[in-house]
């Protein structure tokens, strides 16, 4: 079931995703009325192929997604995200090593959804 479907150019984040182990793409949209923050179970089309992907609406209209699989580079290139399924709110974490247990948590779901 697909709930939302973004598209956009991939844009420079604050490497914060790769320093942790979890490269993102960082979509520049001016989307308005995006769902709630939160993690979301999706897809990534990203150069023509699909990839599970764990994507993150974040406060101010922030968009990323890690795309399971992909390691190729990304930047300036159109990726589409299809949101499927809710998983958890936006949080923020006490610590890196939450944040980091977290993050495979939700993957190892997004990887099965």
């Amino acid at each position: 079931m697909m709930l939302y479907t973004l598209k956009g150019k991939v844009i420079k984040g604050d490497g914060y995703g790769k320093k942790l182990g979890f490269p993102t793409v960082n979509l520049k949209t001016d989307l308005k009325g995006l769902p709630s923050s939160g993690v979301y179970a999706g897809i990534g089309i990203l150069d023509g192929k699909e990839y599970k992907a764990g994507i993150v609406l974040g406060p101010n209209e922030k968009v990323e997604a890690h795309i399971i699989g992909y390691s190729g580079d990304a930047y300036g290139k159109e990726v589409i995200l299809n949101i499927n399924k809710f998983l958890r709110a936006y949080k923020d974490f006490e610590n890196e090593e939450e944040l980091i247990e977290q993050i495979k948590k939700d993957i190892e779901v997004c990887s099965q959804a």
